[in-house]
């Protein structure tokens, strides 16, 4: 895969977003040592939450895949907003997508590929990672979607 990340987002007719301002006592992304830990994104674009309900009543699997891009798309926000830019994530370790689900809702995983395969087409095998895709009764706002990333950064 050539060219930057920024080269690749843009490819795909993306740009990163303002980062979302924080809407509690907490900061969107935090680096530590060669580390960077994102708060829980949302589907927020200007400032709006794009849905609400839960998935598999009110949301479909593949609205909410689509949710879960755009908050993997804020995510990267967060990461470049302590780094140099997108250039200095070396590896995407860890996402974690919480999923506000219908009680007979199982296809948790589905939904957060959506946040996956942004993180694929953006940072290649860079971005292959580690995930947990976990079912909740509710989520902040009754936002259908969230995700946390970890990305390793160069200095």
């Amino acid at each position: 895969m050539s060219g930057s990340p920024e080269a690749r987002l843009a490819a795909l007719g993306l740009t990163l977003p303002p980062v979302a301002a924080p809407l509690a006592a907490y900061v969107p992304a935090v680096r530590t040592g060669s580390h960077v830990y994102t708060a829980g994104q949302l589907p927020l674009v200007d400032g709006k939450l794009l849905m609400t309900g839960k998935v598999g009543a009110q949301v479909s699997t593949a609205e909410a895949a689509a949710l879960a891009r755009t908050c993997a798309l804020n995510a990267l926000a967060a990461v470049a907003s302590v780094t140099s830019g997108l250039s200095a994530v070396t590896r995407v370790v860890k996402v974690t997508g919480f999923v506000a689900s219908d009680p007979a809702f199982t296809d948790q995983p589905q939904v957060v590929n959506g946040a996956s395969g942004l993180l694929l087409e953006v940072f290649g095998e860079a971005g292959r990672h580690a995930r947990s895709a976990v079912g909740m009764a509710v989520l902040p706002f009754d936002a259908p979607v969230e995700i946390e990333l970890i990305a390793e950064v160069r200095d």
